[in-house]
């Protein structure tokens, strides 16, 4: 009787309205309201539009004292059909948050003090304006630094010795090192593109002569208020050929200051973008941020490591700096070695973190994101072990580090942001934001001396206010192609009973060097299709990250093999060990590598185990990998050069199987992908429609390897869902749900 009064509307905005108040218990009754009327099903039904619709947090960046913390937090609504942008303070103690800024122009606040903070906002032709503001009454006490004129981002501030503060941004620049801004630029009477080299375009965009780079100035207070000081912004790279931010996602963590200068990451000038992928790490000497004619830039020396360069953070003291530099120049997924810096006074010696004889390094897991303790003693990193982002802890001298770190006990789910919750050296405590399969934000006080975690805020209640809990998440491991294990997560609904059977729905992620992961997804997200009536099972077979590089290099030269049987494998063990899974129903999807394994899948054996298949821009043909425009990808993964190993690009094509192709296909792709270009949905399509399979073809004109805006990502669960629900027979399932509903609904009725 419960399930079936449930479904009526109007406990279902009740319901909604309990558990958004609970869920979020410092919001404003204007963020509740928000809240409610974007989330048009109740929460016990887990739905794209829950998904799309719920309130978005960034990382909660603690202040100096480590009582107070800055977030920001979005949401849309499809029935306004508008975003809203928020700056909201968060008492650490509490739990409680206020709202500081309502504005979707501003964005990135940042603490310029204990009780005051800097953000950005944009303005019209290109502009940016820099405000300051106090936590206390926000607004009527904000005033503005300066504005300049054109588009700044990735903002980061430091107090120095004389008093003043370094500001560090980055912007567009144009050849001539002067800042670029499109919006008031002379506009060509051509929309012609002329090339003579390879780099002609990357990710979404067709490349042209502006590049980005770093400024940099300072900030003094007088009489109470900050301003600008010095030459105003100073191109860091001017005159270098250097480009920081590293393009297409490069961010923050791409550079780094201290009272000493700026440390940033950049591709090396002199080898092609296209063909490989060394970065280099950069430093340039400043003393007052206010130098007009900045030193140039200085390599750091790395000797025997050559591939990327990620994450650079300088030491309280600042004159060290911790990085992570890949081996390979031509493998994007290798694996990131823990390296020091140990004297910025002299860039030609850095260390190794467990480096080993034969070079593989002992520690066999992907260190990310680096963060000093207080004292400058220990190295706090995070990195990926079994479909989970960790925390982990390092001596911060490589010859301390002796043995190889151990986890640090963190909520359930995956670590995506650390930061010190205050900056006293005796301060040992964590400010940790992370994700799960259940929550999409979650905000936790880890003391890695005493091994402990507690929540401060939880977005969703622990996923309650979706609806989801815990006790749906679990994992599987079975043997895979060889010897070795495979893992998969596996996700069930929240309604599961094990006395029935749920139809399968079987995902399979993109990278290939990627991994299903215990962490929220906006665009995959398990529970979505769990929520449908499925048990999702999402395995991590050879290429996945996260299970060392063995298994992961296991993929190279084989993108059809043991993948495919490690899936294969899966299969059978969701058939043997799983009773309450129907796989005579089951449907499979994936997207980018995934889309390619579903175009190899529909061409082999496994295909027709399927009811439905979905590919999301996928490769149709892998000798059309040279589409593409980062070129070192299929170098790596294909062991050469198309012309120099054809064989091994016609090996593990899908297109050389289309005569197998059998099962109804879903095919979506967009026209600004241009890692996998458009003709690569159009030609499956095509053979699917010519051989008489049901197919379908869903295409953004607006969107990129990724579907990112709120409006085409429903559409985009929409045809999905109803795609796979229909071969499956769970849309029967629920029409005769809904029909018994309404039949009981009108008993309930007075005569």
């Amino acid at each position: 009787m419960w399930s079936l009064l449930l479904l009526h509307p109007f406990w279902n905005l009740v319901l909604s309205c309990i558990l958004l108040i609970s869920a979020f218990p410092g919001a404003d009754a204007s963020d509740i309201s928000i809240a409610v009327s974007n989330m048009t099903l109740t929460a016990t039904k887990f739905t794209p539009e829950v998904l799309l619709t719920a309130p978005r947090r960034s990382p909660a960046i603690p202040n100096a004292k480590g009582t107070k913390a800055l977030f920001t937090v979005t949401t849309y609504s499809f029935e306004t059909h508008r975003k809203t942008s928020q700056i909201r303070l968060l008492d650490i103690e509490s739990g409680q948050s206020t709202l500081l800024v309502d504005d979707l122009s501003a964005s990135e606040p940042t603490w310029i003090g204990d009780d005051e903070f800097l953000y950005l906002k944009s303005g019209e032709k290109g502009n940016t304006t820099v405000l300051v503001d106090k936590i206390a009454r926000p607004g009527s006490q904000a005033y503005e630094v300066t504005t300049i004129k054109a588009r700044i981002s990735n903002i980061k501030i430091k107090e120095l010795t004389n008093g003043t503060v370094a500001f560090v941004c980055s912007a567009s620049a144009t050849p001539d090192g002067q800042l670029s801004n499109p919006a008031t630029a002379k506009k060509p009477y051509s929309s012609a593109k002329v090339y003579t080299s390879l780099f002609v375009r990357h990710w979404d965009e067709w490349l042209g002569e502006d590049k980005n780079s770093l400024w940099y100035t300072a900030l003094e207070k007088k009489n109470g208020r900050f301003t600008l000081t010095g030459h105003g912004l100073v191109n860091a790279l001017a005159g270098s050929k250097l480009e920081s931010p590293v393009p297409p996602f490069g961010g923050t963590g791409d550079f780094d200051i201290s009272p000493t200068g700026l440390i940033f990451v950049a591709k090396d000038p002199e080898l092609n973008p296209a063909l490989y992928t060394k970065t280099d790490l950069y430093y340039v000497p400043l003393k007052t941020f206010t130098e007009e004619q900045p030193p140039s830039p200085q390599i750091v020396e790395t000797p025997g490591l050559e591939g990327y360069t990620n994450s650079p953070v300088f030491s309280h003291c600042g004159r060290k700096v911790a990085f992570t530099r890949m081996r390979s120049k031509q493998y994007e997924s290798d694996k990131p070695r823990l390296m020091l810096l140990p004297d910025i006074g002299d860039l030609s010696k850095t260390e190794e973190f467990f480096a080993t004889d034969d070079g593989e390094g002992a520690w066999d897991y992907r260190p990310e994101t680096i963060l000093w303790s207080a004292d400058d003693k220990s190295l706090y990193v995070t990195a990926e072990k079994n479909a989970r982002v960790h925390l982990w802890e390092v001596p911060s001298n490589p010859a301390d580090a002796k043995d190889t770190p151990s986890v640090i006990k963190t909520t359930d789910g995956s670590v995506n942001d650390i930061r010190l919750l205050g900056e006293a050296d005796s301060s040992s405590k964590l400010l940790v934001s992370s994700t799960s399969l259940v929550d999409n934000s979650c905000y936790s006080i880890v003391d890695p001396s005493a091994n402990t975690t507690d929540i401060v805020s939880s977005n969703s209640k622990q996923g309650k206010t979706f609806g989801l809990s815990r006790s749906s998440i679990g994992d599987i491991t079975f043997k895979g192609a060889g010897d070795y294990d495979v893992h998969a997560l596996v996700v069930r609904p929240s309604n599961f009973d094990e006395e029935k059977k749920y139809p399968l729905c079987f995902l399979i992620h993109g990278g290939p060097q990627g991994a299903w992961q215990d962490g929220w997804s906006n665009r995959w997200n398990p529970a979505v299709f769990a929520e449908q009536g499925y048990v999702v099972v999402s395995p991590n077979p050879t290429g996945s990250t996260g299970y060392g590089m063995a298994l992961q290099n296991g993929i190279k030269g084989q993108w059809g093999g043991r993948p495919y049987e490690d899936l294969v494998k899966a299969f059978e063990h969701i058939e043997e060990k799983m009773p309450y899974v129907d796989t005579d129903r089951a449907v499979a999807l994936g997207a980018s590598y995934g889309g390619y394994m579903i175009n190899w899948i529909q061409g082999h054996p496994l295909g027709r185990k399927f009811k439905a298949l979905v590919c999301h821009d996928g490769v149709f043909s892998t000798l059309n990998q040279w589409g593409t425009e980062e070129l070192f990808f299929p170098i790596h993964d294909f062991e050469g050069t198309i012309y120099d190993n054809r064989a091994g690009y016609e090996k593990w094509d899908p297109a050389q199987h289309v005569n197998e192709w059998a099962t109804p296909q879903l095919l979506i792709h967009s026209e600004l992908d241009y890692r996998l270009p458009i003709t690569e949905g159009l030609a499956p399509f095509n053979i699917l429609q010519s051989k008489g399979i049901p197919s379908k073809l869903v295409m953004f004109p607006d969107e990129n390897h990724w579907v990112l805006k709120p409006e085409n990502s429903l559409v985009w669960h929409e045809q999905v869902l109803a795609w796979i629900n229909k071969y499956s027979g769970v849309e029967k399932e629920t029409q005769e749900v809904k029909e018994i509903a309404v039949v009981e609904d009108k008993r309930q009725k007075p005569m």
